[in-house]
């Protein structure tokens, strides 16, 4: 239901929102927002009440507020499916990297996930068993998440619609919907409607619905975050988030992806790319980009400059602690 005295205090954080620096894709950034800083790759221990947004790649992010953090789909273990050599194997084993993991994760309190395919949710029971952290995701991520043993009180299934409070930071819940590929469809459709064998390879994780989510830190920003290039947008009516992770679009098949995005969001004042980025290479700077995806990233810059001008776009490294 739409509350107007709650979209009143989203347009206030949104219009009181710092900004940040505009990039030219040329070397993908060409300046640094207002307050970002530079951490280590692992990670390290956010100061008390500094909030923090680290992007891991693909449509992931560790968000620290204060001394807790929440991560959006992390997908850390990276390995070759041959996706980007042209040569897809489906069939292709699903690979949890503990060496990688583990110096980048130290703790977790929640897990969002948008989607259940592999380069989303792959890492997501290890890190879950790991730290104890709760997932929060679709009910193909809750019957995923018991085949791989974890306990029923430890998943959150939701729809969309839902406000969980967590004190210092809300969460919401928007149903969204999987970007298409050019053939207007995607791969490994399809929803989990009880527990399955525990997977083994990337095709047994299907797209399970797409959800997006917003953070809203009490006293800080309102961000957005989607996983794939596809919305409803009677969905994002009212957020008005001061900024958005936009999914890269996949393909063209969705019929004007930015302007509808940019207006149901009410034009942020930062848009951040997401999902353009090689992610079956490590998570080392600058990020690897196959030509086609940098066309891609290109073109979603400068759609957006055209149907929401006064918005910044910030195109993110690795590791980097964004604050805005």
């Amino acid at each position: 239901m739409f509350d107007e005295r709650s979209y009143d205090r989203r347009r206030f954080l949104r219009d009181a929102a710092a900004g940040a620096a505009a990039v030219s894709t040329a070397g993908l950034v060409a300046g640094a927002p207002a307050r970002a800083a530079t951490t280590a790759a692992s990670g390290g221990a956010a100061r008390s009440g500094a909030v923090s947004f680290r992007w891991w790649g693909t449509s992931g992010w560790r968000i620290d507020i204060g001394n807790r953090t929440v991560l959006v789909d992390p997908y850390l273990s990276r390995y070759d499916t041959g996706l980007f050599r042209g040569a897809f194997d489906e069939e292709t084993p699903l690979t949890v990297r503990p060496t990688v993991i583990d110096p980048l994760v130290d703790r977790a309190e929640n897990i969002l996930v948008t989607h259940t395919h592999w380069d989303h949710f792959n890492d997501v029971p290890y890190i879950a068993e790991r730290t104890g952290a709760r997932v929060v995701g679709t009910l193909t991520a809750y019957h995923l998440g018991l085949a791989h043993g974890l306990p029923s009180g430890q998943l959150a299934p939701v729809k969309g619609g839902e406000v969980l409070d967590f004190g210092a930071y809300t969460v919401e819940v928007i149903s969204s919907l999987h970007s298409r590929n050019g053939a207007w469809s995607m791969a490994f459709p399809g929803v989990r409607v009880s527990r399955p064998p525990k997977p083994e390879k990337i095709s047994d994780l299907p797209e399970g619905d797409t959800l997006a989510y917003q953070i809203r830190v009490d006293g800080g920003p309102s961000v957005f975050f989607m996983g794939a290039s596809d919305f409803a947008e009677r969905n994002l009516v009212g957020l008005a988030p001061d900024v958005a992770m936009v999914a890269s679009a996949a393909s063209t098949s969705t019929a004007d992806y930015v302007p509808r995005l940019m207006a149901a969001l009410d034009h942020p004042k930062v848009v951040v790319p997401v999902h353009w980025d090689n992610f079956e290479t490590p998570l080392t700077n600058p990020p690897t980009v196959a030509p086609n995806d940098r066309r891609r990233l290109d073109d979603l810059i400068a759609a957006v400059r055209k149907a929401s001008p006064r918005s910044r776009v910030l195109v993110p490294e690795y590791h980097t602690a964004y604050h805005f």
